[in-house]
């Protein structure tokens, strides 16, 4: 059965390094940090290879700070009306940690600590009750690699 992934963050939490380290090989990777920045249509964008891959029996990966249920719902309704078993990767917030990463960015990359700010209150922890088939925190182990634990 074919795979869609979602990995939730936010803004410096490590998503795209964790995409690129442990998904790449399995999945197509899509998301708002590989779209060239002022990029139009990036809901459309994202959304758009979960509903396509999945159906093709190519698995695919969107990684998005997506901080609501709301936000990530066309995402996990587009991977089950292709067969696609959907998967989440969240990455829980680190207030303290993400605007001192987000501080080390290129400036052409950096988001204004505002816009760090702005979502930094709103995630909450993606469940199957909104329509996921497993969760996985992903948690920094202290020595430069990641944790992955199954949620309920």
């Amino acid at each position: 059965m074919t795979e869609s992934a979602v990995v939730v963050g936010l803004r410096a939490s490590g998503r795209p390094a964790f995409s690129r380290g442990h998904l790449a090989g399995r999945f197509g990777l899509v998301g708002e940090d590989l779209f060239p920045r002022g990029a139009r249509g990036r809901q459309a964008r994202q959304t758009w290879p979960i509903e396509e891959e999945p159906g093709a029996g190519r698995p695919v990966a969107v990684g998005d700070t997506r901080p609501s249920p709301e936000e990530r719902r066309p995402l996990v309704a587009a991977g089950h009306a292709h067969g696609a078993t959907v998967l989440a990767h969240w990455f829980p917030p680190d207030p303290a940690g993400s605007p001192r990463r987000e501080a080390l960015r290129a400036a052409r990359a950096r988001v204004p600590d505002a816009g760090v700010r702005a979502t930094s209150g709103r995630p909450r922890r993606p469940t199957r009750a909104a329509g996921f088939d497993a969760v996985h925190a992903v948690r920094r182990d202290g020595r430069g690699g990641r944790e992955i634990h199954p949620t309920a």
